[in-house]
């Protein structure tokens, strides 16, 4: 009897232990069903049908009906895309070589170019708005993007000029050619460039106008030629020792004693300067501006030039020592002074043939009201600094302080008295060593 009681008890556990087993296949059955149910494939009903005696086969298509795919011959349905779109890139959009025409106030920045290190520059500033407009389409460096000029912390520009590839409207567009300028039918149907760069652009900031580019353009290497003005106060200047002073600059000449030498990139120092006046602004007695137009310009070129021309027109130095800083047989060292202050320069215009720069009625307006905003203000700040100035004249003198510092008189030294700085010759020499001392080193 006992052993009739266990076998009894083994058997119900088998039972219900079946039972559950009955229970997770049928639920498993109504899963595979739904699963079934929703694909639109429904041959697979029949081929689950013939392939129930293969367990392999079912599993594989079972595992593949979870993963949300319908089977039909044994390949995955792909899915549907929208046509032409991809999540992982934005190249499937048009794009353009563009000329941008682009001025700036350069107080505030570092320079122009973005190599530096040093934020916030120019360049800086236009990729960021490049990119929230969404106008550029993958990296900087396949963007064949070039510029004309690099200008110096400070310096401001009304004419700079860069190229890049943008998103362009146009879904074809061959060689942009000159002739193909003309076209405005073709023009009016693109992107504003400069509406939506001047809305994502700080105040300092502006595009001018846009032109399409050759697809062999550079900025920097296509220019013809390149205009500064550097503005100044007239005071007790002898300008036309200035002006004849000025004119023994113009031709191509060895500039390397009116530069900031970088002996370890530039090696041909030879430019040409095609024209060099000194003219009143807008009839102004008081307000001059030097006028430099040339092919191309050194590091500091232009700053170096007007230090000497002011030394000159304040009877410091001779027009002649003009000629014996572009002797650089005689004068191989360059003699140690101060450049002029970068705030007054201005890079006026770069020079391209076939380039016709463009922008909208409506841009060209908010453009003008922008850059009157801008005047306005400035005029504003120097009202109330003129106000301080006639205030000051009310202001007497305390008779009981008597000053005690005496205003320390600096004496000229000549430039070609002066001290050297080292040669071309010497600086690279010092390059070669320290390239070998380095080699060494490293063996």
């Amino acid at each position: 009897m006992e052993n009739q009681s266990e076998l009894i008890v083994e058997l119900r556990s088998k039972l219900s232990s079946s039972e559950n087993r009955v229970k997770e296949l049928e639920a498993a059955n109504a899963k595979l069903a739904s699963l079934v149910s929703s694909c639109i494939c429904h041959k697979m009903e029949e081929n689950c049908d013939s392939d129930l005696s293969d367990k392999n086969i079912l599993d594989e298509k079972m595992e593949k009906l979870k993963q949300g795919n319908c089977v039909e011959n044994g390949k995955r349905k792909p899915k549907k895309r929208l046509s032409g779109y991809s999540l992982n890139s934005m190249n499937h959009l048009s794009q353009r070589l563009v000329a941008l025409k682009i001025m700036y106030f350069g107080q505030r920045f570092y320079g122009f170019a973005s190599e530096a290190q040093m934020e916030p520059t120019v360049e800086s500033e236009l990729f960021k708005a490049l990119e929230k407009t969404r106008l550029v389409l993958g990296d900087k460096k396949d963007l064949q993007y070039s510029r004309c000029g690099r200008t110096d912390k400070g310096v401001s520009s009304v004419g700079q000029v860069v190229a890049l590839l943008l998103r362009s409207k146009l879904k074809e567009h061959g060689d942009n050619t000159s002739e193909e300028f003309v076209d405005k039918r073709a023009e009016e149907e693109e992107l504003d460039y400069v509406r939506i760069l001047n809305g994502a652009l700080p105040n300092d900031i502006r595009v001018m106008g846009w032109c399409p580019a050759p697809d062999n353009f550079s900025a920097r290497f296509s220019c013809l030629s390149r205009e500064y003005r550097y503005f100044f106060w007239r005071e007790n200047l002898n300008i036309l020792e200035m002006e004849s002073s000025c004119k023994r600059l113009i031709g191509e000449h060895d500039f390397r004693n009116f530069c900031k030498m970088d002996a370890a990139n530039v090696h041909n120092y030879m430019r040409r300067i095609t024209s060099f006046d000194i003219c009143p602004c807008n009839g102004s007695d008081e307000l001059w501006f030097m006028r430099i137009k040339g092919s191309a310009f050194l590091w500091h070129q232009v700053r170096c030039m007007v230090a000497v021309l002011f030394m000159i027109g304040q009877g410091l130095e001779s027009p002649d020592v003009v000629d014996a800083l572009l002797d650089v047989e005689k004068t191989t060292r360059k003699p140690q002074y101060r450049m002029a202050p970068e705030i007054p320069l201005v890079l006026r215009s770069c020079e391209f043939e076939g380039l016709n720069f463009m922008c909208s009625s409506d841009s060209r307006r908010a453009l003008q009201l922008h850059l009157e905003k801008e005047c306005q203000t400035y005029k504003l700040q120097a009202a109330i600094f003129h106000q301080a100035l006639l205030n000051l004249s009310t202001i007497q003198d305390d008779v009981s302080i008597t000053s005690k510092t005496k205003k320390k008189v600096s004496s000229h030294v000549p430039l070609m008295s002066r001290p050297t700085e080292p040669s071309y010759n010497e600086r690279r020499a010092k390059l070669l060593t320290y390239a070998l001392s380095k080699k060494t080193l490293q063996e």
